[in-house]
Order: structure tokens, then C-alpha cells, then sequence
């Protein structure tokens, strides 16, 4: 075990619960829960994944692979878009979550578990997060923030545990990368999906394609924007994310911010 007293003092958190479902995403935050939940909670433990027209189907396939390597049981809930986010209200995180967190609880009521655990880390009050209301409404346990243990904080203990997502860049769901009053369909989160699959694919690992209609705008790193400026490159990127789908792409010249979108 890690000899830190926050490691420690959220380890002992976890025992106090006796049994948990760990709502699992594959993220930093969320692996870190889970591998420090199999440590406090030995069996007593799943991870449940959500399934849904907006999370990225290698998201997915990723979060399988790491559960199946800590060796914890794994349940997936299918989730459609609901009517009431639709056309992506600016509450639309908190009305995703609380149908996504009834289900979770339901299904980890189902299998004996007697709470329900999240990622959300302490500093995560700091963005505007509608969702963590939804989340407290619910009774959701949030280890991290309740033990004040920040993001970077998150980075240091995973890598020292030696999870492969110490270092992964933050992720979103695809909601998150279309302006409020946006009617959200199926289609749309393919073509930010595919694009942003495929940027990824060439070396740029914070990336979002912000979609706007048929304008797909691009943020990266800040670090990685000089890249971006090769002719060759820009061309390369532009022929590719048109043929996903879009008419035209541009490029946030700030580059990625999280949030940017609220």
C-alpha cells in the first residue's frame, strides 16, 4: 500500500462501505477508484460501464480491458439519448446523470452492492459541473472529493499503483462537444467520434473536435499547435475530417480548454 495519509485515509473510506459498485469509465480518475476499491474492498466490488450513443466506442473497449486486468467483476447498462437532453439543454449533465446514476444504482442494488462510487476528484468543483448536483441528489459516494484529493494527485498515486492511465489525457463524453441548443442525433456523434479517432490516431493526444453544423473546429494541446502548422499536415487533416463528414475545419487558435463549450 501506498504510505501516504491521504492513500490511506481513502482506502479506509472505502472499507467503511463494506460493498460498492464503481461507476467506470476507463479515465484516470475512475481507474484509480476502482484499483484502490479492490484493495479496500477485496470481492465486494463490480464496475459498472455505461454503453451509449455518446461514448467513444474505444472508450469503452479500453475500460474492459483495464477491469479485466485488475480482475473485478464488470457490468455494462445501455443508455440511449433521452428525450429530456435531446436538444442539449444547458442542464443537460445533470439531467444525463441522474437517469445514468438511477440505472447504476439499480443494477448495483441488483448485484448486493451497498453503494455506488465515482471519480469526481476535488477539483472538480472548480468547472462548471451541473452534473455533481445530480450525483449528491442521488447519495453517489465521491471518495476523491470527499478525501480532497486533486487530479494531480490522482496522476501521482496511478502511476506509483503502475495503472497504465497515470498519464492519460482528460477525456468527455460527446455531448460535451456541441454547443447548448443543439439538437443531438446519432450521426452527429459518429462524425466527432471518427475525427477525433483519427487525430488521435496521428500523435495528438488532448483533442477535441468542437461541432458546430457542418464546422468541425479543432483543439489541441497547447503544446502540440506548433505541430499543427505543416502545410502537408493541414491538408492531410482537413481532407480526412471532410470525408467524415463535415464541409468545413478550422482550428481554436488558443487551443484546448476544457469546458470551452459551457
Amino acid at each position: 500500500m501506498i504510505n501516504n495519509e491521504k492513500y490511506i485515509n481513502l482506502i479506509n473510506y472505502l472499507k467503511d462501505l463494506k460493498s460498492a459498485a464503481v461507476a467506470f469509465s476507463g479515465g484516470v480518475d475512475s481507474t484509480f477508484v476502482l484499483k484502490a476499491a479492490k484493495e479496500a474492498l477485496g470481492e465486494k466490488l463490480i464496475a459498472i460501464t455505461v454503453v451509449s450513443p455518446y461514448i467513444p466506442k474505444w472508450e469503452i473497449a479500453e475500460a474492459a480491458e483495464l477491469v479485466k486486468e485488475l480482475g473485478i467483476k464488470h457490468k455494462f447498462i445501455e443508455v440511449p439519448i433521452i428525450d429530456e437532453i435531446r436538444f442539449n439543454p444547458e442542464d443537460r449533465c445533470y439531467l444525463c446523470k441522474t437517469g445514468v446514476f438511477t440505472l447504476i444504482k439499480e443494477e448495483a442494488a441488483k448485484s448486493g452492492m451497498k453503494y455506488v462510487v465515482d471519480g469526481t476528484n476535488a477539483d472538480d468543483t472548480k468547472d462548471y459541473r451541473p452534473g455533481l448536483r445530480a450525483l449528491k441528489e442521488l447519495e453517489v459516494k465521491s471518495p476523491l472529493l470527499d478525501n480532497n484529493i486533486t487530479k494531480a494527485e490522482v496522476r501521482e498515486f496511478s502511476k506509483e499503483l503502475g495503472l497504465p492511465t497515470w498519464d492519460k489525457p482528460p477525456y468527455a463524453c460527446l455531448l460535451s462537444r456541441l454547443p447548448y441548443g443543439t439538437e443531438i442525433t446519432e450521426e452527429e456523434l459518429r462524425k466527432i467520434e471518427e475525427a477525433e479517432k483519427y487525430l488521435m490516431s496521428i500523435g495528438f493526444r488532448a483533442v477535441r473536435v468542437r461541432s458546430h453544423g457542418n464546422i468541425a473546429r479543432i483543439e489541441v494541446d497547447k503544446k502540440d499547435r506548433k505541430r499543427l502548422f505543416d502545410e502537408e499536415l493541414l491538408d492531410s487533416i482537413s481532407k480526412q475530417i471532410k470525408a467524415i463528414g463535415y464541409k468545413h475545419v478550422t482550428l481554436e487558435l488558443e487551443g484546448y480548454k476544457m469546458g470551452s463549450l459551457n
